[in-house]
This record gives structure tokens, sequence and C-alpha cells, in this order.
């Protein structure tokens, strides 16, 4: 037995390794983003910041179809059904360009009332309106990036979503310090600059992204494709979209509980909001160690479960949580004792470092729930368990955390402590209601 799990350890963390480096150097390639905009003053940080939200709703369809896209891909590869994984990627790339084309056009012509609506105010408005333009145009190349490494994932294959998009963080950052500044010849072109090399490394994303599917060791592939005259159907589109119904729902839910908190912060003033966002780039890193636990025990689980082996996903779910704690432990200590070192990184005003350091304290706590429900999140959907995530997203996040933030900055006015605050109760909601979840292993019976 003492080898089976140790068996199961070693591959948990074969396939996990490459989605956490790459998930976590995706949030640090962000915060380099975001520390080379600060040069540009605590309104270009703002603005940045401003386009956050409305950016992560414009790509929650593409977001929501790529869990389905893995857990599916997962289940068929685990009843070696490789002819309906490959239809299914087929299927979900078609649908993912139609859908973008639509969702870019809409974003774009309705692009300055939506800034507004998310707090931008004279300060901030004309530099978020260039940088987001900029953005929606280029975010076809994210979209296919994000479906094709989905497959990938589902299929068992975490390292090309990992090099894909490690390489396209690299881009970014070499042509942010050449573009925004202007460095070698380059033109200074500030937060434009910023917005294009943003596009350039998703490009370069998408370019290695399609090439991994000409592989010939890829189970999801263009030349098996043509092999067997595998086309998009529709009733693998409906399959697709049942699945990712919950899960898109869940994260708009998530995203307008997100968006109301950054409103919130934005109405502090600049510098608050300045501070609000680099915090939020720091708890996006804690995210991305989860998140990456989480594509681990979606593809593991799905794949356990297309074999019939529900306690094997058990096991595998409880050692994805096991080397979740350690990491968000290790996190909590970092934040802990140097969080002003941190904060001091983006921000030479000895006042802003200070709020750095309160928003420090509260990311201590926050990482150890955040990383765990993610996990627990991550296992109920790989088994297909995806309306009771959004049910919990929509008590925890829609509900109570923005219940939370309005009672403590409107009511009871603590500024972004009160935020903060929310942002707590809103990850014990989530690891309460999703451990509990997983605990009772209902979820081992689904099918899809």
């Amino acid at each position: 037995m003492e080898q089976k799990t140790e068996a199961l350890v070693r591959e948990t963390i074969r396939m996990a390794w490459p989605a956490v480096l790459e998930s976590v150097f995706i949030q640090l390639a962000g915060m380099i983003d975001t520390l080379m905009v600060s040069t540009l003053g605590t309104y270009a940080v703002s603005a940045v910041g401003l386009t956050v939200q409305p950016k992560f709703i414009a790509l929650a369809l593409f977001i929501s179809t790529s869990i389905a896209v893995s857990a599916l891909v997962a289940r068929r590869r685990g009843q070696e059904k490789r002819e309906d994984a490959n239809r299914i990627m087929i299927t979900a790339i078609v649908f993912a360009v139609i859908s973008c084309v639509l969702i870019t056009a809409v974003s774009i012509v309705f692009m300055a009332p939506i800034l507004r609506w998310c707090g931008s105010n004279a300060d901030t408005h004309d530099a978020a309106m260039i940088y987001f333009r900029i953005i929606q145009g280029g975010m076809i190349f994210n979209v296919l990036s994000i479906v094709i490494n989905a497959a990938q994932r589902g299929s068992g294959n975490t390292r090309i979503a990992m090099t894909t998009n490690v390489v396209s963080s690299i881009v970014n950052i070499i042509f942010n310090y050449l573009l925004i500044q202007g460095h070698f010849g380059f033109p200074a072109l500030g937060l434009r600059g910023a917005a294009i090399a943003t596009v350039f490394g998703t490009a370069v994303a998408c370019a290695m992204s399609f090439g991994s599917l000409f592989h010939p060791s890829s189970y999801v592939s263009i030349p098996y494709l043509i092999q067997k005259t595998i086309v998009p159907k529709i009733e693998v589109l409906m399959e697709i979209l049942r699945f990712s119904a919950n899960l898109l729902l869940e994260n708009l839910a998530m995203r307008i509980g997100f968006m109301y908190t950054a409103l919130i912060a934005a109405r502090l003033g600049t510098d608050a909001f300045a501070a609000h966002n680099v915090a939020m780039n720091f708890l996006g890193v804690t995210f991305a160690f989860g998140d990456g636990m989480q594509v681990a025990a979606v593809a593991l689980i799905g794949r356990s479960l297309g074999a019939k082996k529900p306690q094997k996903a058990i096991q595998y779910g409880m050692i994805c949580q096991k080397i979740g704690l350690v990491i968000s432990l290790c996190i909590s200590a970092v934040l802990l004792i140097g969080g002003k070192g941190l904060f001091s990184l983006f921000f030479a005003d000895p006042e802003i470092q200070t709020i750095g350091v309160m928003l420090c304290r509260y990311l201590v706590v926050i990482d150890i729930f955040q990383i765990s429900q993610i996990i627990f999140a991550g296992c109920l959907r790989g088994a297909g368990d995806v309306k009771f995530t959004m049910f919990g997203a929509l008590i925890s996040v829609a509900i109570i955390r923005t219940g939370v933030t309005w009672l403590l900055t409107s009511v009871i006015p603590l500024g972004l402590s009160g935020i903060w605050l929310g942002i707590l109760a809103d990850q014990i909601s989530r690891f309460a209601l999703f451990s509990s979840r997983f605990k009772k292993g209902e979820w081992t019976s689904l099918q899809i």
C-alpha cells in the first residue's frame, strides 16, 4: 500500500509541477509587468488595474470552456476514446474563435462606459482606454492558447502549457522593457507599449500551442484529426456547453464580485487603489499555486473516474491537498516576514508601504484558505460536479464577499481593511463548502 501511495504522489508531482510553474510564472510576469508600469506613476498602476476585471469577464466564457474541455478530454482519455477526445478539442476551438470575434467587438464598442462603471476617473480613464483597446484587440491569441492548452492538459500533457506560457511571459517582459520607457532605439510608448508587449507574448504562446498539435506524441493532434476526418459536431458542442454553463455562471458571479471589490477600492483614491492592485497581484501568486494543483487534480481525477477507479480519485485529491498546504504555509511565511520589502519594490512612498504591510497581514491568512479551496474545487470540477462549485461561488463571492465588503466599507467605514475582510470571508466560506462536499464523496459517482 505504501509503495502504491508513493507512486500516486510521484504521478501527482509529475502532473502538477509544470502546471504550478506555469501559473506562478504567469503571475510573477504580471507582477513584473505592474512593476514596470509603476515607473510611469500610481495613475498607470490604477489604470491597468481598472482593466483587469472587464478583461476577465470577457474571457469568462473561454476559461469556463477550457475547464470543461480539460475534464472531458481527461475522462475520454481514461475511457481510451481518443477520437472523442480530439472531436471535443476541435469543436471547442471552432466555438471559441466565433465567440471571441463577437465578444471582442462588443467589448471595444462599449469600452468607455465599461471602464467608467469600473471606477475610472479623470486621472485614469484615458490611460485605461488605451490599454484596454489593445489588450482586447489581441484577445484571440489568448483564447486559442487557453483552449488548446486545456485539451493538452486533459490528455496528460501539462508541460506544453507551461512552456508556452513561460515563453509568452518572457516575451512580454522583454517588450515591456523595450516599449514602456524606450530602450535600444525603440519608442517610449508608456502604457500603450505595455499593452503591445502583452499581445506579442500571447501571440507567441498561441503559435506554440498550435504547433504542439503537430507533435507525433500528442494525444490531441492535427494529423490525427485529418487522418480520422474528425470534424466539429453540434452534439459535442452541446456536451461542452452543458458542462461549461455552470462554470460560466460561477465565473461571472466571481468576476462581478471581484469587480465590486475593485470599484469600492477605486473610490478610496488613486494611491490606495494602486496599493490594493499590487496586493491583488500578490494574491494572484498564491492563487497560481492553487490553480496549478487544481489543473493536476482535474486531469488526474477525470482520468481515474473515466477508468472507474473512484478510490484512486479520492487519493489523488488528498495528495494534492497535502502538497497545497505545504506550499501555502511557505508563502504565508514569506508574506509575513517580507511584506514591507515586497511593497517597497513598487512604491517609494512610506505611506503606501505601510498600507501594503497591513494588506500583507490579511494575505498571510487568506493564502491558506485560498489554495485549499481552489484544490477542492478542482477535484469537484474534474468529476463534473460543476453545479455545486457554481453554487459555492454564488454564495461565497456574489453574496458573502459582496455583503461583507459593503457592510465594512459603507456602513462601518474600514476602508481597505473592510475590502480585505470581505475577501477573507469569501475564501473561508468557499473552503468550508468545497471541503465538506469533497469529504462526502458523492462526486465520485457522477457521469460526464
